[in-house]
């Protein structure tokens, strides 16, 4: 599964006053309680989510009080474009999927309903360290998915190879780097986009330490680029300019077949990867093993890539029955079971709810048959909790995304992250935000 990368930047829709950091109730009062007093609720939900027609169609056959009517859309700027728009013309569905980085974009023009009366609790049985992607401002504007801890995948026998171990620091990686390249020196260890993957690159750096953005009194801090980011950004540059790296764009033909080739001997990916390696490479069975992400000491870290939540669009006339549907997507075991059941189509995403894990687990390892040298998920699952907490998506994300991408072809990732934090001020300017430092 690709997560969406492109992140629009949206028209203003609502109080700039009201909505100044998210914590004042912005959202509807409540909605109506149709099934509480004997009517039926029919739903609706947009999804671009893989498994989500066998979902719906679960649910409406265990459920009498609560249909769900469901169109799939497009992932990235069309999908959230299309939301924006049936927002804004009153005639949005009651459930969406809104990726973590988006949220509090939406949530900031007042695109989202606030549901923390109906979904407050139930977010506070998640971890900790995911709470705050779907409360920017102390609000709940959403519900947990699924968790994407970075993870370091690579091919076995390539390392063998090179005699290469796994390497735990970023400075062991760079010397499995080196190695590598003189056992073949057509291989490097792994392609490192050039921008474009912006997600990617905040997951690093999320590892790092930086905090991306935050709240201080009633403005808005930006740490886009903080120090941990810079430091992130001379590591990546440094690798790309001795040669110990592949450069080709994200997503790319040419990063496909170096896959295919064996020119590249891992890949910095997430848990959803796992399935569009089976995919993309199936005669690989076997020779692929998934490890967690090194570190800068040695101290179990990691950051995220990706990453889904289910929230409420501005407007719904059901806001009770639409987050007691996403309870039940995010939380019931006949939901995940559901969502995975398509053997052809393998999904390697791990839920957020723990307790929803091993389903997805087990589900995996059926269709997965034994494609992975150990065990994707108990290797995922034990890095949920080493996702480092402090990172905080910022409701002007599409500025700082297209001001990297246009910095990083001539100065690099270091070049990016200083026009990143150049554009990020000036949108919160040119929306009233208020911001510090």
């Amino acid at each position: 599964m690709k997560p969406a990368h492109r992140i629009p930047r949206l028209a203003l829709t609502a109080s700039l006053g009201c909505l100044a950091l998210l914590a004042t109730a912005c959202g509807g009062d409540g909605g109506t309680s149709e099934a509480s007093e004997g009517k039926p609720v029919t739903l609706t939900m947009w999804s671009w989510m893989v498994g989500t027609e066998e979902v719906v169609e679960k649910f409406n056959a265990t459920h009498e009080d609560i249909k769900v009517e469901y169109t799939e859309i497009t992932a990235g700027t069309d999908g959230y474009s299309k939301i924006d728009s049936a927002i804004k013309g009153g005639n949005a569905p009651d459930v969406v999927g809104m990726e973590y980085a988006m949220l509090p974009e939406f949530a900031s023009q007042g695109n989202l309903e606030d549901l923390t009366e109906h979904s407050g609790k139930l977010v506070t049985s998640f971890p900790e360290n995911l709470q705050s992607l779907v409360t920017p401002g102390g609000r709940t504007w959403g519900v947990p998915f699924d968790v994407t801890p970075q993870l370091l995948y690579y091919r076995t026998d390539l390392f063998e190879k090179a005699g290469v171990e796994v390497p735990g620091t970023w400075a062991e990686f760079e010397k499995a780097a080196e190695k590598i390249k003189a056992a073949d020196k057509g291989a490097r260890i792994l392609n490192i986009p050039k921008g474009g993957d912006i997600p990617f690159i905040n997951g690093l750096a999320w590892q790092a330490g930086s905090q991306g953005f935050g709240v201080q009194g009633d403005a808005w801090t930006v740490a886009v680029d903080d120090e941990p980011a810079r430091k992130v950004a001379r590591f990546w540059d440094g690798l790309v300019r001795d040669d110990l790296v592949l450069n080709h764009p994200a997503w790319s033909e040419e990063e496909s077949t170096a896959k295919k080739k064996d020119q590249v001997a891992a890949f910095i990916g997430a848990p959803w990867s796992g399935a569009g390696l089976i995919s993309q490479t199936p005669e690989q069975k076997g020779k692929w093993a998934v490890a967690p992400l090194p570190t800068w000491d040695g101290t179990p870290a990691t950051g995220t890539w990706g990453g889904t939540s289910f929230a409420v669009p501005k407007g719904s006339d059901h806001i009770e029955g639409a987050a007691e549907f996403i309870e039940w997507l995010t939380t019931d075991p006949a939901a995940m079971k559901a969502r995975l059941a398509d053997a052809e189509a393998p999904s390697s995403v791990l839920p957020a709810a723990p307790g929803l894990q091993k389903v997805a687990a087990a589900e995996f390892a059926r269709a997965a048959d034994g494609y992975f040298a150990n065990d994707l998920y108990q290797v995922a699952a034990g890095q949920v909790d080493t996702v480092v907490g402090g990172w905080t998506w910022g409701p002007v994300q599409g500025s700082v995304n297209e001001a990297f991408e246009s910095a990083v072809p001539e100065g690099g990732w270091e070049a990016g992250f200083a026009a990143a934090q150049r554009a990020a001020l000036k949108a919160l300017d040119d929306r009233g935000l208020k911001t510090v430092g």
